[in-house]
């Protein structure tokens, strides 16, 4: 019987955060259950139910990969209790968006899949992700695959990047492949920068512009101030804030304010209250 582990972990709603764009890797394989591959592991998690959640792996793995990357140990009421009562629209994106979590991914992942990621849906990003994975990366086991690791991208020729559905980015990709696994650029290192200078730092690479340097920021180095903005985000604003929201308020822990906005602001609840707006006008 393979290793499980169970714990409860309250404020956490695993398909919320599975959901919310920050990883091209989850799988829901039925109701309240998902697979994930991160880190060189799969992993296997489900809801049982009043705060409680299974994982498919020994306590070892848990205590040193699982219980980091999915942040449990944050307090995420803290966010909410900071929001003013009187931005109505902050509050209900934060009661619905409550148990969402930043998960604490690999930087190197993240900065090569939020590349894929530009004029690209979700599902075509996955779709991106398990190519490369299953082309490319170290077989786990019969039917998973890790995410490649820089030096077998910088290998590659443009043309068997091509051939994963990357059009345009697969020049960016070998590009920025070339320059970690080179050393030019040192991603651990820069885990140890200031925002501005992460945020510079991911600039200069190939195919890396403000929004997937704050994505990389959020999402792959924990830095909660990053706050990306895209359609939805820049919707939203417009909608809400009359184009200018105010971010000064939340600048420590912004990219937890921007996914409660992010994954509010696409929901059927937000979508059919604009709705009604509109055809009451």
């Amino acid at each position: 019987m393979a290793h499980q582990v169970r714990r409860n972990i309250p404020g956490f709603d695993l398909t919320l955060t599975t959901g919310s764009g920050q990883c091209f890797r989850f799988n829901e394989t039925q109701k309240d259950c998902y697979s994930l591959i991160a880190y060189g592991k799969w992993l296997q998690i489900r809801n049982l139910g009043n705060d409680c959640f299974q994982f498919d792996c020994d306590a070892a793995d848990f205590e040193k990969i699982w219980r980091l990357y999915f942040d449990v140990d944050c307090d995420y009421g803290v966010f909410g209790n900071c929001i003013p009562a009187e931005d109505g629209f902050l509050r209900a994106a934060f009661d619905y968006a409550w148990g969402l979590r930043i998960l604490r991914q690999s930087p190197w992942e993240t900065l090569i899949s939020f590349i894929i990621s530009q004029r690209k849906n979700i599902p075509a990003i996955k779709g991106c992700v398990e190519t490369l994975s299953h082309r490319f990366g170290n077989q786990i086991d019969e039917t998973s695959f890790a995410f490649p690791e820089p030096w077998q991208l910088s290998g590659l020729t443009l043309e068997e990047l091509q051939a994963c559905s990357l059009g345009y980015r697969s020049r960016y990709i070998l590009q920025t492949a070339r320059q970690v696994a080179e050393g030019r650029i040192d991603l651990g290192a820069l885990s140890k920068a200031d925002d501005a200078s992460l945020q510079e730092a991911l600039c200069a690479l190939p195919g890396v512009g403000e929004k997937v340097a704050h994505c990389v920021m959020l999402f792959g180095f924990h830095r909660l101030s990053a706050f990306p903005r895209d359609v939805w985000i820049n919707r939203v604003i417009n909608q809400e804030y009359d184009g200018s929201f105010p971010l000064h308020l939340y600048a420590p822990y912004a990219g937890v304010i921007q996914q409660y906005m992010f994954c509010y602001g696409r929901s059927p609840t937000y979508r059919k209250m604009q709705e009604n707006k509109e055809s009451a006008i």
